[in-house]
């Protein structure tokens, strides 16, 4: 089986055909990241094999990859996979985070075994452009990273059907003036509107990201919400006619 080349994925996402660009070929840079060296030794192998003009970088961290200096001549995609580990999980979201706030910032997928629809938003908040399960195939992962590469963002949907029960059980209108708020709830509640994480929230209300968490909690308390999704559809239907 012939698999279209990374690069020229890539160039139907913008340019509407795989026709040589003007500047001529630009191989393009996959960097993975992975604590397994037999994980990610394999998957570079087995992208290699579909596509013999990409240039595959493995690491175990992205600390690691930052630190070998590589340079090219744009940011390449950064394949991170979650880690087992909760210490390296926790050090590879801050870094993805820092990473997608840098000045030129490379796209990001995350993959991870984790399909549930607050994994996937938790990776897009943190600046990820994709996020790949390990369920899917080796060919849907190559797909994705090649529409991440050309500007767009990959997400299951079966991880978005899989959330509609659970926004379909939640009141459609509840009142407004059930659910009081304080000055700084409503504040925080108009972030989580906006779908920002705690840490951006903490930075624009100038208050500690602990003290967000307790906010968020609260909110969920009063509004009855099992997770952040939930807050994020009720306090849309909520304010949908009012004003905070």
């Amino acid at each position: 089986m012939q698999h279209m080349s990374f690069e020229a994925l890539g160039k139907i996402g913008t340019n509407g055909g795989s026709g040589s660009s003007a500047t001529g070929e630009i191989a393009t840079h996959l960097v993975i990241i992975d604590d397994r060296v037999l994980m990610r030794d394999c998957l570079s192998r087995c992208l290699r094999a579909m596509d013999p003009s990409l240039e595959v970088h493995t690491y175990s961290s992205l600390r690691a990859w930052q630190d070998a200096g590589l340079l090219t001549e744009e940011p390449p995609l950064v394949m991170a996979f979650r880690s087992a580990r909760k210490t390296a999980d926790e050090e590879m979201q801050r870094d993805i985070a820092a990473l997608a706030k840098s000045e030129n910032p490379p796209p990001i997928v995350v993959v991870s075994d984790a399909e549930d629809f607050e994994s996937i938003l938790g990776a897009l908040e943190m600046g990820a452009r994709g996020y790949i399960p390990t369920s899917v195939s080796l060919e849907v992962a190559f797909g994705a990273l090649g529409l991440v590469k050309a500007g767009g963002v990959f997400v299951p949907a079966s991880s978005l059907v899989q959330q509609r029960p659970a926004a379909a059980q939640a009141p459609v209108r509840p009142e407004a003036q059930d659910m009081p708020f304080t000055t700084r709830q409503a504040a925080v509640v108009n972030a989580l509107r906006q779908g920002k994480a705690n840490k951006i929230i903490a930075y624009e209300l100038n208050m500690c990201e602990s003290t967000v968490k307790v906010h968020v909690r609260n909110i969920m308390k009063k509004l009855k919400a099992r997770n952040r999704t939930e807050v994020a559809y009720k306090i849309s239907t909520l304010y949908s006619h009012a004003q905070l």
